[in-house]
Order: structure tokens, then sequence, then C-alpha cells
């Protein structure tokens, strides 16, 4: 990654959050790559200072800062000190998500309000976070990552799907109000995260790891997507990308 600077004549202060591992480390990754300015943000704080001093290393810009996206005051401090240290918020890639996969009827409540928490209120308070600071400048990017689980449900996927449509709402429903800022729905297929890593019912967390095993695009064909999207010119609004394995059904 040397000569990043070179790259971009145009870098942009780039928010990404979920950037612990998986499409948000490949993302910040990319765009780090092509020169950008790239703030990430996740919990787990000692990941982001291994990503952050490698790609540092290559001459990146790169600010790693611990964040909860269910905290709406976590979220408003990764954004503050984006802007503290850059003046402004180009884009933000609200990237954090969870996947706990079970039938309805097992019941697992807590796990639907996790999702629930992270998928959707996560996004809802990326969005209110940057949203002021992008009209007060006059433009700005929000990319939020949803699914293909977004466009169909599946048995053991019908709460981790809702939060993904509702997702696909939101980020239409803000497009249509907003004329300066562009929106854009990233919907990944079968990728090579950490998502089926933690939570769900066993038997279909287990399925999902074997049909990511057969499947599984890298987590660095999204990051190109998102890359895409964001190197558009300012009148140019790339509304939605859909991702997935060539075999996927």
């Amino acid at each position: 990654m040397t000569g990043i600077a070179s790259i971009t004549t145009h870098p942009k202060t780039i928010l990404i959050t979920g950037a612990s591992s998986g499409i948000g480390e490949a993302t910040a990754r990319r765009l780090a790559a092509l020169g950008h300015r790239v703030v990430v943000g996740a919990r787990r704080t000692d990941r982001l200072t291994a990503l952050a001093e490698e790609l540092r290393a290559d001459g990146a810009s790169v600010t790693p800062l611990e964040l909860d996206v269910t905290d709406l005051e976590s979220v408003r401090a990764f954004a503050a000190a984006a802007i503290a240290e850059h003046g402004r918020i180009d884009v933000l890639v609200n990237n954090a998500g969870v996947m706990a996969l079970s039938a309805v009827a097992d019941l697992r409540i807590d796990e639907w309000e996790r999702m629930i928490d992270v998928n959707l209120r996560g996004v809802l308070y990326g969005i209110a976070a940057v949203l002021p600071q992008m009209r007060a400048q006059g433009g700005g990017h929000i990319v939020n990552v949803s699914s293909v689980s977004g466009h169909r449900a599946d048995p053991t996927a019908a709460v981790y799907s809702a939060t993904k449509f509702a997702v696909a709402a939101l980020s239409e429903g803000l497009r249509q109000e907003e004329r300066d800022v562009r929106v854009t729905v990233v919907s990944p297929g079968l990728t090579r995260s950490e998502l089926t890593d933690r939570g769900g019912a066993p038997d279909a967390q287990a399925a999902a790891r074997a049909a990511a095993e057969q499947l599984a695009i890298p987590a660095s064909a999204i990051a190109d997507a998102i890359a895409f999207a964001i190197d558009q010119p300012a009148a140019v609004d790339v509304n939605e990308l859909i991702i997935r394995p060539t075999a996927q059904g």
C-alpha cells in the first residue's frame, strides 16, 4: 500500500462502524489504500488499534475509536471526534451488525432485541450523529450495509431479515428527503465474516457456517462495492448494490 496519498486527489473523511473485522475491516483497508482519511469504530479496541498501526505504517490516515452503536452518546462522540480531527464528515459507512439465526418459535427474545438494537437502532443513531454536519457542510454520503436478507425472508432468519428490510425502508425514505446527502444501501450475500460466530440456535448457525464455507465471497468484494459508490461524482447517487456469490441461490 505504498504511495497511497497519490491515488486519490480528493480524499474524504470516512467513518466506518463495526470495523474490527469482516466487511468493516476490509472497507477500512480499501478506503485507506485509496488515500481517504478513515475513522474506524468498534467495541474491540485492541483489533482497531492493531489495524490502525498496520495501515499507518503504509502512510494511511486512520483513527481508531471505541464505539458502541447501541449507545447514542457513544455514536455522537465518535462523530464529534472525527469533526474535531478533520473538520468534516464526508461519508458514514453504517456497517456494524449481528445475525443470530433461530426459528421464531424458539423465542430467543434477548437475541431479537440485540439484532434490533445493533442492526436498526445503530443505523439510526449513526444517521442522527452525522446528518446535521453533512447538511451544514452542504453534502455527504451515508452508506448503510444491509443484506440479501433485506430482500427475502428465510426460515430462521425472520427477525434478522426484518431488521434488514427496515434498513432498506429507512434508507429509501432518507434518500427521498435529502437533496445534498447521498444514500446507498449495500446488500451482501454470503460473505466471509464473523456473523455466524455468536448467538443463534446452534443448528441454524452451523448450517449458515457450512453454506458460507462452500460459497462465501471475501469481504474485500463488498469493500470494493462501497468504494465504487463513494467514488462517484457528487451528482450521482448509487442507491443500491447487491453483491453475492455467483452460486448462491
